[in-house]
């Protein structure tokens, strides 16, 4: 087990929902903390329980980022070993850029352990490759454009949906109507399938299989408005009994099926 050092911050990725998601790496750091910031809207509490009994527990959903980040520079100052806890993995849409800067102004060194992203997830749970052969190997994880969210140039939803690339849209239930209209401005039919998973992982979490057409209303009559992502992209139409890939195929040449005759008849 790679080292836990006192007086670092450790931002841990608790996963989606399921507490059994947390990696090890971050069950171990969470094991030595004595001092604990936890997202706590977002964030399953069961996985408090591997915390020592003796540890600090902070929430930050009812915290600014400078009340957040004085829990944690005084926790630092008393040599703990630190633990922030983000949902999902930190590196999507987890607004952890301005802790790292302001902590590494202070000189405090940081280790981000990875968590497993709601999106891979939410591909277990319904059971599909989002990277179907032929179909899309490619997949895109952006969300439509907020009051608070602006995006680059480029960076819309109508613009990103022309790829065929399999689409994983965050943080957009609320503005299901604008999820819908970019889609049919890419070229998507009213017709086309999109899943919504809702907090994957928790006890309450729900599928739900709707249409570019019908995602507003099928949102609203689940009460779906936080806490979904939603999928699209015609890797979502092929079936499992039609989906094939060459890697297992046995007219095609694998590198490590080669014999090392052909390794050594090579120039």
């Amino acid at each position: 087990m790679r080292e836990i050092r006192p007086g670092w911050v450790y931002i841990i990725g608790a996963g989606p929902g399921d507490p059994e998601l947390l990696t090890l790496r971050g069950m171990h750091v969470l094991s030595a903390a004595g001092t604990v910031v936890y997202a706590d809207s977002l964030v399953n509490s069961e996985i408090l329980r591997y915390c020592p009994p003796e540890a600090k527990l902070w929430t930050s959903s009812d915290r600014h980022l400078d009340d957040i980040m004085a829990i944690m520079l005084e926790a630092v100052k008393q040599n703990h070993v630190v633990a922030r806890i983000h949902s999902g993995d930190p590196a999507f849409y987890g607004a952890i850029t301005e802790q790292m800067r302001m902590l590494k102004a202070q000189g405090i060194s940081v280790e981000i352990i990875p968590g497993v992203s709601s999106v891979n997830a939410a591909a277990s749970r319904i059971q599909r490759e989002l990277t179907v052969p032929g179909v899309s190997q490619t997949v895109i994880l952006t969300r439509v454009e907020g009051r608070a969210s602006p995006l680059p140039p480029g960076g819309s939803l109508s613009e990103l949906a022309r790829y065929p690339a399999t689409l994983a849209i965050f943080l957009s239930a609320a503005l299901a109507n604008k999820v819908s209209r970019e889609l049919l401005e890419a070229g998507y039919e009213h017709s086309d399938p999109l899943i919504v998973v809702y907090k994957v992982g928790w006890p309450d979490e729900q599928i739900i299989e709707s249409t570019v057409k019908g995602l507003a209303e099928d949102l609203r009559r689940h009460g779906i408005h936080r806490h979904a992502l939603i999928l699209a992209g015609q890797a979502l139409k092929t079936s499992v009994t039609e989906a094939r890939s060459r890697l297992y195929d046995s007219e095609f040449s694998h590198l490590f099926r080669q014999s090392s005759q052909d390794f050594e008849d090579r120039p």
